[in-house]
């Protein structure tokens, strides 16, 4: 059995968001005329990515599950539609959208699906509200959120309300990395992706640490992308930080990081062996679930491969291919 708790999809279509909302920056997505199977989604004029059926067709999907062995994926939205720059009564209203279709998609198929919403968290009262509509009404295991919202940090005053809902509803929240540095220094070799995104884990976990967002809400269910980013290679150093200047990293917590490794979880997509077993020395084996970032290039093409084929007791394996999901996504 394997559930892959890393996983995006969108809707097949939705309006036209600059006509409904009266300005550019939305992403739509565009089918292309000599192949319906393939699309671009395109911002302001440009290509964004292109994309594929199985981004947006569930029976696509679970063909391509059951040929990879996957008995479930955890859907959540491509974090370029978070939307966090615009408007927030319009990314409520995007955030609907896009609730509503992966509830829909879940609802017809849930013996393969478990659906993530997405919230306008540049308004943190909305967010709040849009996620108990989810968890609520929508009957999704939570939502999935960017590594920041514009200018805030996720330890940042204003998204308590957020993180206060998350706490009293005991649902799951997974951290994604988005709105990397994307100019400068990194315009070539893919550098935003490659180096940008885990750096952006990295600080949003510090963020929640030494911010004291896990010390305040105890009861707070949150997993991070991409293996955690640089964080576990560097959980020494900011451990050592927070020891040797408390002036400047402990400030807003008294526990130090480490102190927090019992309630980070992390995915597995790391693409290589020596880094899960540092996850597993790092995290545990309990707090580390199989994630592919499916559909994409950068994700685990055969999902679940790497713990498959590693040297791992197969009571380990267990638990990071399916029994840990189990327990986490339970609400």
């Amino acid at each position: 059995m394997k559930i892959d708790i890393h996983t995006h999809i969108i809707p097949e279509t939705w309006p036209n968001l600059e006509k409904k909302y009266g300005y550019g920056g939305w992403i739509q997505l565009q089918k292309h005329a000599d192949d319906s199977s393939k699309a671009d989604l395109v911002k302001n004029g440009k290509n964004f990515r292109t994309i594929y059926e199985n981004c947006w067709n569930p029976m696509t999907r679970i063909q391509e599950m059951e040929d990879k062995g996957v008995t479930k994926q955890v859907l959540s939205t491509i974090p370029v539609m978070f939307s966090y720059w615009a408007k927030s009564e319009d990314a409520l209203d995007l955030s609907r959208i896009l609730n509503d279709n992966i509830a829909d998609t879940c609802s017809k198929h849930p013996q393969h699906f478990i659906g993530l919403g997405t919230v306008p968290l540049q308004s943190p009262q909305m967010a709040a509200e849009e996620l108990k509509r989810c968890v609520v009404d929508l009957g999704l295991k939570g939502v999935q959120i960017g590594s920041h919202v514009n200018d805030w940090n996720l330890d940042d005053k204003e998204l308590e309300p957020f993180w206060k809902t998350a706490a009293d509803l005991a649902c799951s929240v997974f951290v994604h990395p988005w709105d990397m540095q994307m100019g400068g220094r990194h315009t070539k070799y893919w550098l935003p992706w490659l180096v940008g995104m885990p750096a952006e884990t990295a600080t949003a976990i510090c963020c929640m640490t030494m911010g004291g967002v896990f010390y305040r809400h105890p009861r707070l269910k949150v997993v991070f992308a991409h293996g955690g980013g640089s964080f576990p290679f560097t959980v020494g150093r900011i451990e050592h930080g927070y020891n040797v200047r408390p002036d400047l990293c402990a400030t807003d917590c008294p526990k130090t990081p480490k102190s927090f490794l019992d309630r980070i979880f992390v995915d597995s997509l790391v693409h290589d062996e020596k880094a899960l077993n540092l996850l597993l020395s790092v995290h545990g084996e309990d707090r580390i679930m199989l994630g592919s970032d499916f559909p994409f290039p950068l994700g685990e093409h055969y999902p679940g491969k790497l713990i498959e084929d590693s040297k791992m007791v197969s009571t380990f394996k267990d638990k990071l291919l399916h029994e840990n999901a189990v327990k986490f996504f339970e609400n």
